[in-house]
């Protein structure tokens, strides 16, 4: 079996797996209760908490740890415009979000009465400009990923920072496909909120973070005082030991799992010469993600085809692709009525894959797409 779906998920790393089973084994207290066992708990808990801090160059106070990307997206975007609705309710984004950055946005602008004004990329890109442009006086926050999912295109997260800084609304950058990838530092980026989820790093799935800078903002659960009584709810140690142990590995070796990545994909496009194919949007990408087309080739057949032959890869964002609904990134690429739409994949790596794994796929793909 081949695995080329590291967007959607990863499969943990040994690191996340030793960390999470020494808390499971050795440290089962709640670390919100005051007797011996929960004191360690809270111990590992600040320690992990510190780790982390010190790998995003930030303070831990900081840091909130959360089921997840969909769940600190929905953190910073509800609990930032909730709290300062009075100051205004327009909210920018861009059309190729993730869903959880869309439908939280969709979520405030049909029950409170928002208002969303939606970049749309031009020639293949979101530019700093046109964030720039779409502010208004009334604006109180700026959404927008770091790399798009299905794309690995890289949006100008510096350059957009150093506008919004210059206005009074704050700044949400969905981090979920960078963090772990490169060295990612909130604070030296000037951005208000950080979401990121460990699945996508080699960690376990369920648990990830948000950081947030010195800004107020809502909480999104109610109920205990966890989290600095900014999310209630018993933290997950065991992942969140898991979490911080596959971060630490993946950032310790950043360079050369980038390097190894880059070679699988240009080995995929080397050996894919002589078949008619194009590239989505291939500037100023991530290598761990690319998104392929072949013209007059149904892409849920040649997913189905490659799932038979024993590869993984997708057709776009995992959140979706259990209805191979047409692209909303690759939508807003090329239109609605594009034929695109339909033919394109997307393969996405991590430092796992191999040489030989890149040359079965293309092997299969080519006798599928002759056949």
């Amino acid at each position: 079996m081949i695995y080329f779906d590291n967007a959607a998920t990863t499969p943990m790393s040994k690191a996340a797996i030793t960390a999470m089973t020494q808390v499971m084994e050795n440290t089962f207290g709640n670390p919100s209760s005051i007797h011996s066992h929960g004191r360690a708990a809270s111990k590992i808990l600040r320690e992990v908490r510190q780790e982390l801090a010190e790998l995003l160059h930030t303070n831990s106070q900081h840091i909130i740890f959360t089921s997840g990307g969909t769940e600190s997206n929905n953190t910073a975007i509800k609990g930032y415009a909730l709290a300062h609705q009075d100051q205004g309710k327009h909210i920018i984004t861009t059309a190729i979000e993730h869903h959880s950055v869309l439908e939280t946005i969709e979520y405030l602008v049909d029950k409170f009465g928002f208002e969303a004004t939606y970049i749309q990329p031009k020639n293949g890109e979101i530019t700093a400009q046109q964030i720039k442009e779409a502010l208004r006086e009334d604006t109180i926050l700026v959404s927008t990923m770091y790399a798009n999912n299905e794309t690995g295109y890289m949006l100008p997260v510096k350059e957009i920072a150093d506008i919004v800084k210059h206005h009074p609304a704050a700044y949400h950058v969905d981090a979920v496909q960078v963090i772990g990838k490169l060295p990612v530092y909130p604070e030296e980026l000037g951005i208000d909120f950080m979401s990121a989820s460990a699945h996508k790093f080699h960690g376990p799935k369920g648990v990830g973070f948000l950081y947030f800078n010195h800004v107020k903002f809502d909480k999104f659960l109610h109920g205990g005082d966890q989290e600095d009584k900014r999310r209630a709810g018993t933290e997950n140690l065991a992942a969140i030991a898991g979490m911080v142990a596959a971060l630490k590995e993946s950032l310790n070796c950043y360079q050369e799992n980038m390097e190894h990545v880059e070679s699988l994909k240009q080995q995929l496009l080397s050996e894919l010469d002589g078949i008619h194919y194009y590239i989505n949007n291939d500037s100023h990408a991530l290598p761990y993600v690319i998104n392929l087309g072949f013209p007059k080739q149904a892409n849920d057949l040649l997913l189905m085809r490659l799932d038979l032959a024993g590869i993984s890869i997708s057709t776009g964002s995992a959140c979706t692709a259990g209805a191979v609904e047409p692209s909303h990134v690759l939508e807003a690429l090329y239109g609605s009525d594009s034929e695109q739409l339909k033919e394109s994949i997307r393969i996405s790596f991590s430092e796992q894959n191999t040489s030989e794994e890149v040359r079965q796929f293309t092997t299969t793909l080519k006798e599928i797409l002759g056949g």
